[in-house]
């Protein structure tokens, strides 16, 4: 093998424990993002309230790991995706009316599925 083809594949083994050691569960809230921890918890959160309320068996999925949004300066809020979002299946719409230094808003559908 030349340098060339030994340099791309050194870098890519390298760079795997980076991609390893990233989750969930460690993209909390900072100062300017909303975390993806934060926002799936709080769709568990209403699912767990409409499980109790209407004695279904949805459980919350993790919400897609390619968002990123600017911290949420507001509490959030939580209802069922509008069936009009055109989106498969069941989905929980995390909202946030106002974020931290911009006057923007932004949704994040969180999936659920039926508990096995």
């Amino acid at each position: 093998m030349t340098r060339r083809t030994v340099l791309p594949l050194l870098l890519l083994f390298a760079s795997a424990p980076c991609f390893a050691a990233w989750s969930i569960e460690t993209d909390r809230s900072t100062a300017k993002m909303h975390g993806l921890f934060e926002i799936r918890e709080e769709a568990r959160s209403f699912v767990a309230k409409e499980n109790a309320a209407t004695r279904s068996g949805w459980e919350a999925l993790d919400p897609n790991l390619k968002i990123l949004v600017p911290r949420c300066s507001v509490p959030l809020e939580t209802k069922w995706t509008p069936h009009s979002y055109g989106l498969t299946g069941r989905n929980v719409m995390v909202s946030c009316a106002r974020t931290v230094g911009t006057p923007q808003k932004w949704n994040v559908n969180v999936p659920v599925t039926r508990k096995k």
